[in-house]
């Protein structure tokens, strides 16, 4: 009879704290609802195996704003609109060649890419003595007496001692961000730069690069971490090494394009806009899936959710589909320039551009007291596997806003495998897990609904 009572007791309990806990209750429908009928996944595969890849500008980037449109619409927002902005437009044109040629009796094909925005090289193509630098500075040490009228190989691995590979992407990533015109400074006639990735493989990572218009424009390429590894080692050996690249690309006139935009319109305060997004445009080389289709679907996710269990934003939630993230930025500059002309009362804006792996937490954009407040909900996550709320960077495209004072945070996946797949032939459908991309839905869900009930 004690063991009865006291199994009465306990029910009571946990019945009370079901009942004081309403945020746990309603985020849990969310997960169920999301993890057993979420639509990201089937979303996700229309995307890239009916679309493919979609560089801004493309006629596939045009094909995905219409796809997407549909999807919200599908999913049940309120409104569905296209927001104009302008886009890069570049192209890569026909597959790149080069070869090492290590000395009279060795030739060697290489795994390159062009990188984005880069001009093509001469028609004939280029061939020149190469000269290895490990660092900017090393470079800038060689001068134009090291460099004039050769190809500079810009040998810059990723630091694996960092636990968080975006800290390793930031850092190696200035010899692809500015190394070609550096380089082109100095007389430079091509430039070649190891891939951003994380371990050692075959293929070649793009990635934009950004011209100084001071100095010439010169070809740039990426070259796999394999081939990057070798050509170093041949390159100790045989000091003479020359390669020879040929690329096609051609950079047009901006080209009209849209942000795709989805709203629940709030019940209560409908002018404070909640906002949630990733970005629509890829690179070419692959289908774009972790980045960033994943982030997209996951904010369609975010709008079927609240629509599917009713759930009653106080305030406006908005899913944003930036276009041109990747070699421009102009959807995200378009999204804060609209919000500054309008004065829209921004309150929160939510990115997810790290892939479609299992959610770790959440990095935090923001003032100290609205920090304060998110981390106070961080009991509610740790059942769905997300622990770490960090003061860091949001993203690139909600990043824009953060001139008009708006609270800003990013979703954090493990980052671990990313930088295998990110901007290469390998970042295709295939290499999303459903149940991690479901889940980072499930959390991003439950953070916009916080924010709508509860404010900043």
């Amino acid at each position: 009879m004690k063991l009865y009572k006291l199994f009465i007791l306990v029910l009571c309990f946990c019945s009370t704290a079901q009942a004081q806990n309403p945020d746990e209750k309603t985020i849990q429908s969310i997960s169920e609802y999301i993890m057993m009928q979420g639509t990201a996944y089937d979303n996700l595969h229309y995307l890239c195996k009916n679309i493919g890849p979609r560089l801004s500008g493309s006629v596939q980037a045009d094909k995905a704003i219409a796809a997407t449109v549909n999807m919200l619409k599908q999913a049940g927002a309120d409104t569905v609109y296209l927001q104009p902005c302008m886009v890069t437009h570049w192209e890569r044109g026909p597959r790149e060649t080069a070869y090492a040629y290590v000395n009279a009796k060795q030739k060697r094909q290489l795994n390159i890419c062009a990188l984005g925005n880069t001009v093509a090289t001469p028609a004939a193509g280029i061939k020149a003595r190469v000269v290895e630098v490990k660092s900017m500075q090393a470079l800038h040490d060689l001068g134009i007496a090291g460099i004039q009228n050769k190809i500079v190989f810009i040998n810059i691995p990723m630091d694996p001692r960092y636990i968080e590979t975006f800290l390793a992407y930031s850092e190696s990533g200035i010899g692809r961000r500015a190394g070609p015109a550096q380089a082109a400074k100095y007389g430079a006639k091509a430039v070649i730069v190891r891939s951003l990735a994380s371990n050692i493989d075959t293929f070649p990572h793009t990635g934009v690069t950004q011209y100084n218009d001071s100095f010439p424009k010169i070809a740039a390429v990426a070259v796999s971490t394999a081939d990057a590894e070798w050509l170093s080692t041949q390159l100790t050996k045989y000091p003479a090494t020359e390669i020879y690249i040929k690329t096609n690309c051609k950079i047009f006139a901006d080209k009209a394009s849209f942000n795709v935009i989805g709203e629940i319109r709030g019940t209560e305060m409908p002018e404070q806009i909640i906002s949630v997004g990733g970005h629509l445009d890829s690179w070419d080389l692959a289908e774009g899936a972790q980045d960033d289709g994943a982030g997209c679907v996951q904010a369609i996710e975010v709008i079927h959710c609240f629509k599917k269990l009713n759930l009653q934003p106080k305030r406006t939630i908005r899913a944003v589909l930036f276009m041109n993230e990747e070699n421009g930025s102009k959807g995200g500059i378009a999204y804060a320039q609209h919000a500054e002309i309008t004065k829209e009362q921004l309150i929160f804006a939510l990115e997810s551009d790290a892939g479609g792996f299992t959610p770790r937490g959440f990095s935090l954009q923001m003032n100290e007291s609205q920090m304060a407040k998110v981390k106070s909900w961080s009991p509610l996550f740790y059942k769905y596997g997300v622990y770490h709320f960090v003061s860091g960077h949001a993203g690139s495209d909600v990043g824009h806003l953060h001139k008009l004072g708006t609270a800003l945070a990013g979703l954090m996946p493990d980052s671990q495998r990313y930088f295998d797949l990110h901007h290469a032939a390998n970042d295709v459908f295939e290499a999303v897990s459903k149940r991690e991309l479901l889940l980072g839905a499930v959390n991003m869900t439950a953070m916009l609904w916080l924010v709508s009930e509860y404010g900043l």
